[in-house]
């Protein structure tokens, strides 16, 4: 399994976000984790397109752009043209979901999907799944950080595998929410590869939790 660490600087310190970046991808970090959200999807407010545009600057990681937002068809070209690396949705804000990770594809970023605890895997069908690059299963409610991991999402995780598998895909599964020394084993065990980790990353001594996440994945 192809692992990566995408720590979410949502739990930086944003007096020192620069500094904090640079130091995860001294680390090795291979994506950076950047929640978008609105108010409105979620119920709190984050950062936009200054922000990425902005850090984009000094930093040469993979930007995994998270939006927790509604109708992202209105701002995915942005994003792509601050940014992003990546861009992941969630279906249940999208309108017409087909033409939201066309759109995305259309910009020449990776294509992402998530899912909030409450939808079923069920809910992406065969057609959308092979036009995704990466599946997020969200593992707490999105909207807030330092969550407890919720232990029902372990079995969609394992239902993205199996689909992915099905369809012979080489999907990354990504897992965002309450990610930490305890919960890790149980999430790529059950089939994730791409973890995003917030405070398990930036609360405490930065270097020391890189390594040893990267330990425990082999990385």
């Amino acid at each position: 399994m192809n692992y990566k660490i995408s720590p979410s600087i949502l739990a930086a310190d944003f007096n020192d976000l620069g500094d904090n970046i640079a130091l995860v991808e001294k680390e090795r970090a291979d994506y950076l984790h950047i929640d978008v959200m609105d108010g409105v999807f979620v119920p709190s407010i984050s950062f936009g397109m200054p922000v990425i545009k902005s850090i984009r600057k000094k930093s040469s990681l993979f930007f995994d752009v998270h939006l927790m937002i509604v109708d992202p068809d209105r701002y995915i070209e942005n994003f792509a043209e601050c940014g992003a690396d990546g861009i992941t949705v969630h279906l249940e804000a999208s309108k017409d979901i087909d033409r939201t990770v066309s759109l995305i594809r259309s910009t020449g970023k990776k294509v992402g999907l998530s899912i909030s605890p409450e939808t079923p895997v069920s809910d992406i069908t065969d057609e959308i799944l092979k036009k995704t690059d990466m599946i997020l299963v969200m593992t707490v409610r999105p909207g807030f950080g330092g969550q407890k991991y919720m232990d029902e999402c372990t079995q969609k995780i394992r239902e993205v595998r199996k689909r992915a598998e099905e369809l012979g895909m080489d999907l990354d599964i990504e897992v965002d929410g309450g990610i930490d020394r305890k919960t890790i084993t149980t999430v790529i065990d059950a089939g994730a590869n791409v973890i995003v980790m917030g405070s398990s990353i930036f609360n405490g001594d930065i270097r020391q939790n890189m390594k040893y996440f990267r330990k425990v994945l082999g990385i």
